[in-house]
């Protein structure tokens, strides 16, 4: 082989290196080390009832890619343009069984199982689809975190609480896969795209 062809050879398979992994998503936040190795980040405990009544944990949501955000139904603010987004999610993968869309309540007080069916009904959103959590307060708040949402209570703020429009993307293995911000509707086709990345990465596993 000549050294013009090794070199166009090498450049090529650079190319192809450099573009593989730019299809490849990151893995958020720090690692830690478990029993002596490195463990990469996972959200915390899920342990939260759907607005069925029906109790959710990660064992159930690990069982698929899951797109989240945390948000409360009387939010005079933000939680609104984010659950559109959120909508525009849950349209562009209703009919396929790897995705599921979840939602968490931060003010579970108000937002009972009974409430979260009836804002899901108004949605006219499938309850097998998108999950509307509600669990405890203080918890809920520590699971955001781990998200890396913020989430906190703030008499101060609109509605007594504070939080972040932020939906993200959970892996099966509960790893943090993509972030985007809800309350930016430019941003929601990429949080598309960035599913459908993750998806084929699982598919070409198989």
């Amino acid at each position: 082989m000549s050294r013009l062809l090794f070199l166009l050879f090498s450049f090529t398979f650079v190319l192809v290196s450099c573009s593989e992994k730019h299809e490849e998503l990151p893995i958020y936040g720090f690692k830690k080390v478990v029993d002596g190795k490195e463990v990469e980040h996972t959200i915390g405990e899920i342990h939260h009832y759907n607005q069925d009544s029906v109790l959710i944990t990660n064992k159930d949501l690990y069982k698929y890619v899951h797109v989240a955000d945390f948000f409360f139904m009387s939010c005079p603010s933000i939680c609104p343009r984010v659950t559109k987004e959120m909508h525009r999610i849950y349209e562009a993968f209703k009919d396929n069984p790897n995705v599921k869309i979840v939602s968490f309540t931060i003010d579970p007080k108000r937002d009972t199982p009974k409430a979260l069916k009836l804002y899901a009904d108004n949605l006219q959103v499938d309850h097998d689809k998108w999950y509307f959590l509600s669990g405890d307060k203080d918890k809920t708040f520590e699971l955001a975190n781990s998200y890396f949402v913020a989430a906190l209570e703030d008499e101060e703020s609109p509605g007594g609480f504070d939080h972040s429009g932020k939906i993200v993307l959970i892996d099966k293995e509960g790893h943090v896969r993509a972030v985007s911000e809800g309350t930016d509707p430019e941003s929601t086709p990429q949080m598309i795209k960035d599913i459908n990345t993750l998806l084929s990465s699982y598919e070409s596993n198989q």
